[in-house]
């Protein structure tokens, strides 16, 4: 078939990792990943026909965290794996900790640092085997996550980048000769790092598409980058990221701090508030905003407070400058001094106090005589 300008756009495939017996498994046993609507078409047969009772995650990213929720609602009891030492690794530890918590007041059973090591049927229901214990479950879902498919692409000879994703730039431009590439199969501009990255991300996603559909078709659209921003909903809480953490940030070159807070998400004398953590990650020596992370309950608006950090950082401001945004304000909704703005407050403070310290450690000091 001839083309003028062709659009690869062939996504991504779950990771099935390397767990004895999971090959020769799929949904007729009540073993399945999760990516695509037929995916989850097939899951709930599974559910009826084996009129499931129990299900056994692995994986707690997203994809897992969520159907944790998903399946407990339609009744079964879950059991989450995760072989990393916290749930939703892409945020703190100190966030997970009670994102966990709440997981297992909602009768989910949580084992993090828990490596799978096989999978296999088990006296009418199927065995999990780890290091140490064996978890049984009705059904089995594998989320660990995704590669990049790039099988058409390479075979045509395009140049893989970050993680064997399609190598594009910002244009989508793959290095064949009017080929554009978008979405989960390529990997990504960071905004912060200035360096490409795989961010698997629908809401990237839907920006390179139509950057490269209007340079397909003649335009001459740019990608902005991404911050990696995301957001999920766990029973009542709703955890949220934008930009980096301490390791990458420093990785990166910066000099990170990251400040901890918490503070109401509407003012205190009206009924109903509740909680918010919000951690802010600032470059020392800049003052640049770099990341924030927060934690709360679902009607609380994390995900309206974390893009006011991504819009932040998408141009470049300083933590301080989040103290100076005309928010808006209402009781039932907000505070005068949001808690955004409580917390880019508390990282200028300690930022201030950390830099006269170092200061008062360099002044030299009058002899005695």
């Amino acid at each position: 078939m001839a083309y003028d300008r062709l659009m690869i756009g062939t996504g991504a495939t779950p990771v099935r990792p390397p767990i004895a017996g999971l090959d020769g498994l799929g949904p007729a046993d009540g073993v399945h990943v999760l990516h695509t609507m037929g995916d989850t078409f097939a899951l709930l047969r599974s559910i009826e026909q084996r009129k499931a009772r129990s299900a056994v995650i692995v994986g707690a990213g997203y994809i897992g965290l969520e159907m944790s929720e998903a399946l407990t609602a339609r009744g079964l009891q879950v059991t989450l794996l995760e072989q990393l030492d916290q749930v939703m690794p892409t945020i703190d530890p100190e966030l997970a900790e009670p994102l966990a918590e709440h997981l297992v007041e909602r009768g989910v059973s949580v084992h993090h640092g828990t490596k799978v090591r096989a999978i296999a049927a088990d006296d009418g229901k199927l065995g999990v085997d780890t290091d140490t214990d064996r978890f049984h479950g009705d059904i089995v879902l594998v989320v660990a996550g995704v590669r990049p498919d790039v099988q058409l692409a390479a075979d045509a000879g395009a140049a893989l980048g970050v993680r064997g994703a399609i190598a594009v730039d910002r244009r989508m431009r793959t290095t064949l000769p009017d080929v554009y590439a978008a979405g989960d199969c390529v990997h990504t501009y960071h905004r912060l790092l200035d360096a490409d990255v795989y961010l698997p991300l629908g809401s990237t996603a839907h920006k390179q598409g139509r950057v490269a559909g209007i340079n397909a078709v003649g335009g001459d659209a740019v990608f902005a980058g991404s911050l990696g921003t995301q957001a999920v909903k766990v029973f009542d809480l709703v955890a949220a990221g934008t930009g980096l953490r301490d390791d990458t940030a420093r990785t990166a070159g910066f000099a990170p701090l990251t400040v901890a807070i918490t503070a109401d998400d509407h003012k205190a004398y009206y009924p109903g508030a509740t909680p918010i953590r919000v951690r802010v990650t600032g470059d020392r020596r800049s003052g640049r905003l770099l990341g924030a992370q927060l934690l709360g309950s679902h009607g609380a608006e994390i995900a309206k407070r974390i893009d006011i950090f991504a819009t932040a950082i998408s141009y470049g401001a300083a933590v301080h400058d989040i103290e100076h945004l005309d928010l808006s304000y209402t009781p039932p909704l907000g505070s005068p001094w949001d808690a955004v703005q409580i917390a880019a407050t508390a990282w200028t403070r300690t930022a201030h106090m950390m830099m006269e310290r170092a200061a008062d450690t360099r002044r030299p000091r009058a002899k005695v005589t």
